[in-house]
C-alpha cells in the first residue's frame, strides 16, 4: 500500500505539471488539428501527453493513454495494472477558452479504477481519490510539494462535502445534450419536483457528483473509457459509484472496445 501511494503520488505530480503546459498553450496563439472523428487536438494535448508519460515511465507500469490508443488489444488485454490517461479531457472547451477541461489519469486494476486524479489547470483545483483512504479536493495548486501522500491529504478538503440541499440537481454536459437524457431528466422532474440543470464540460461533470454540489451525471451519449476512468475512482473514493445504464452495473475497464457505452454517476 505505501509503494502504490508512492506511485499515486507520482501521477499527482504529473497531472499538475501537465497542467503548466497546458496553460503555455492556453495562453497562446495556438492551432487547432483535427483527429480522425475531427475533434479537435492542440499542441496542448501533445505537450501535456508527453509530460505525463515521461513521469510514469519511472514506475514502470503500462500507459494507454488517448493518444497512445492505437495499442492493440492482445497486448493490453492481461496488464493487471496500468495507468488510463486523458493528457487534456474537454478539448471543445479548451478551445473554447472556457477553462472547463481537466488533466485525468486513473490507475486501473483488473478492470476497476482504485485511483485517480482531475486536475482543473485553469482553476488549479485538484480532484484525487484513492480506494480504501477516501476522495479530496485541494485548491490553488500549482504544484505538489508534498513529500507523501498524507501530507497532501492533511491538506485538502475531504468528499463529498456534507450539506443539504432541497432542490436535486442533475449535471450535463455543455457540449453534448442527446434526447434520451432529456428524457431522463424529464423523469426525474416527475420523481423529485424541483430539479436543477448544472452544465458543465469535460471529467468536471463527474467531480461535481462527487463532491455532492450534483446528486447524478447521466450520460447518454459516446465517451472514452479514459474520459471517465479517473473520475469513476474518485467517485468511488468518495462513496458514490459510475455504473452502466440501464444495466446498471459497475463500469469495466481496458475492454476490447474502449468506447463507453451510457451511464450514470451517482
Amino acid at each position: 500500500m505505501t509503494e502504490l501511494k508512492e506511485h499515486f503520488l507520482t501521477a499527482i505530480k504529473a497531472a499538475v505539471a501537465a497542467g503548466k503546459e497546458i496553460l503555455e498553450v492556453y495562453d497562446s496563439e495556438f492551432a487547432v488539428e483535427h483527429k480522425e472523428d475531427r475533434s479537435p487536438l492542440t499542441l496542448a494535448d501533445k505537450k501535456a501527453h508527453d509530460c505525463i508519460v515521461a513521469a510514469l515511465k519511472e514506475i514502470g507500469l503500462p500507459v494507454l493513454s488517448e493518444e497512445g490508443a492505437e495499442i492493440a488489444y492482445e497486448q493490453r488485454k492481461d496488464w493487471p495494472l496500468f495507468w488510463m490517461v486523458d493528457p487534456l479531457d474537454g478539448t471543445k472547451e479548451f478551445v473554447k477558452r472556457n477553462g472547463e477541461f481537466t488533466v485525468n489519469i486513473a490507475l486501473i486494476e483488473k478492470g476497476q479504477p482504485i485511483a485517480g486524479v482531475i486536475y482543473v489547470p485553469v482553476k488549479q483545483t485538484l480532484y484525487f481519490g484513492l480506494a480504501g483512504t477516501g476522495a479530496f479536493k485541494s485548491e490553488g495548486v500549482e504544484s505538489i510539494a508534498a513529500a507523501n501522500l498524507e501530507e497532501l491529504i492533511n491538506s485538502a478538503s475531504q468528499l463529498p462535502v456534507s450539506g443539504e440541499r432541497s432542490v436535486f440537481k442533475v449535471v450535463g454536459s455543455r457540449s453534448h445534450m442527446s434526447e434520451e437524457t432529456t428524457a431522463y431528466i424529464e423523469a426525474l422532474k416527475a420523481e423529485h419536483g424541483a430539479v436543477e440543470m448544472v452544465s458543465m464540460g469535460s471529467s468536471l461533470k463527474l467531480c461535481l457528483v462527487a463532491e455532492g454540489v450534483a446528486d447524478v451525471y447521466p450520460r447518454f451519449a459516446p465517451t472514452m473509457e479514459w474520459d471517465t476512468a479517473a473520475g469513476q475512482a474518485i467517485l468511488v473514493a468518495a462513496g458514490k459509484e459510475v455504473v452502466t445504464y440501464p444495466e446498471e452495473v459497475p463500469m469495466v475497464y481496458n475492454r476490447e472496445n474502449l468506447r463507453n457505452g451510457w451511464f450514470l454517476a451517482r
